[in-house]
């Protein structure tokens, strides 16, 4: 079964902790903090494969997750970094926030690979945080957290054309005559069940892509039919050929068929509506008498006043065929020559840690402990030795309203603060 949208949970690696862990073998004295650091958490990236064309892999695995960095040992040891996990997708993939709706990343074109989710960075152990004043840390970073969320992929195929139309009008014969492609050919509808893509070679010039789009019907946009499901596949086309029955083998009205189609278009995606197209009047080879040049004549007085220009063809036979597609080919030379990617609309952030708690406690005379997540976080990600470092912690204190709750608990100078393992004193 032809699959061109998943829904997948996906987790980068989270960071190792930092070890606490001190020097302690004969004849050295005073061996003071040897804690290493923990690893770096795994990447989860996404990369394009060539050999893929559908979303089917997801169907079956829907959680994907990079490997967790390993925690910092004894002897100064930096734990192992997590490794990378690489998800394969085919080409035109764009991958979005499940919960918002919003493209994260559109694989195609040149955006090859990319790193959605990053890693944890490791903890950092407690041999970095001996100081002259502290030469017995027993406080090591965290690490920092795995980052995860569910996307949907969605696959749209990247063509310059796209074949459209209602059920059973020769959209595949076309397509299997002027390209290699091979989709499924039967006298009965939806015989086509995932686009076909094709590459159409005209002599003494490029060529392009053409894809073949299972045939729309009314309410297509509204979930009618088969055909809504691939719709989101012409987005990225820059022209449109309109297949339709001109000779009404089954009793339709060719007018009345695109004009449904092209409301169905409109409504699915308005900019649908304001591609460039051409009609393709198939199945003229079965016409009797002067019905050919009747039907014709009704279809360009209806349709080439707006810019339609309407070509008599016969897929089997290949009548009209080959003029319709350098015609085709020389209009897609006077449309701008840029890929059509869809824009970044959010992108998986940092985590905001501001609104994490923390207290503010007296233990014992002269001495307050400040502690919580928000706390913690900070000191591990802050080098108090550097002057910058200490800078920051201060300013930390100052805009987190830390010192006035501090002054509000009855701090004097001199008094003692300690901070997982840290110890200051408080003066003004």
């Amino acid at each position: 079964m032809f699959a061109d949208s998943a829904k997948i949970y996906i987790r980068s690696g989270k960071g190792g902790d930092g070890h606490v862990s001190f020097r302690r073998e004969l004849y050295v004295p005073a061996g003071g903090p040897d804690g290493g650091d923990g690893g770096r958490g795994g990447n989860l990236i996404f990369e394009v494969d060539e050999g893929l064309n559908t979303l089917n892999d997801f169907r079956h695995i829907r959680k994907y997750c990079a490997g967790d960095g390993q925690p910092g040992g004894k002897r100064r040891c930096h734990g192992a970094n997590g490794a990378d996990l690489v998800v394969k997708v085919p080409p035109g993939t764009i991958i979005k926030d499940t919960e918002t709706g919003k493209v994260i990343t559109d694989m195609s074109y040149e955006n090859r690979r990319e790193v959605i989710l990053r890693g944890g960075n490791g903890g950092k152990g407690n041999m970095n945080y001996a100081t002259p004043t502290m030469q017995v840390p027993k406080y090591a970073q965290p690490g920092q957290p795995a980052r995860e969320m569910y996307v949907t992929l969605e696959l749209k195929v990247i063509a310059d054309v796209g074949l459209v139309g209602f059920p059973n009008v020769g959209k595949s014969t076309l397509l299997s005559r002027v390209t290699n492609a091979q989709p499924k050919i039967a006298n009965y509808h939806f015989t086509t069940l995932n686009p076909n893509l094709g590459v159409v070679d005209l002599e003494g010039t490029d060529g392009f892509v053409i894809a073949d789009i299972p045939g729309l019907i009314e309410g297509a946009s509204e979930g009618v039919g088969l055909g809504h499901e691939f719709l989101k596949h012409i987005e990225r086309t820059k022209m449109i050929i309109h297949m339709v029955d001109a000779a009404s083998t089954e009793g339709r009205d060719p007018i009345s068929d695109i004009k449904i189609i092209n409301e169905e278009l409109k409504n699915y995606n308005p900019k649908l509506a304001e591609l460039p197209q051409v009609i393709g009047a198939n199945k003229c080879d079965v016409f009797y008498g002067t019905e050919e040049e009747t039907v014709i004549t009704l279809l360009k007085e209806e349709f080439e006043p707006q810019g339609i220009k309407v070509f008599p063809i016969s897929a089997v036979s290949g009548v009209g065929v080959k003029e319709m597609l350098y015609y085709v080919k020389e209009k897609l030379s006077e449309l701008p020559d840029e890929p059509i990617v869809f824009k970044r609309e959010y992108f998986p952030e940092e985590p905001d840690y501001t609104n994490e708690p923390y207290t503010v406690e007296q233990v014992e005379d002269g001495v307050y402990a400040v502690e919580g997540p928000r706390i913690e976080r900070m000191l591990g990600y802050t080098n108090l030795d550097s002057e910058k470092g200490f800078e920051f912690f201060q300013k930390f204190l100052r805009e987190n309203k830390i010192i006035e709750e501090l002054e509000e608990k009855g701090i004097q100078e001199g008094d003692t603060v300690r901070m997982y393992g840290l110890e200051f004193d408080y003066y003004k």
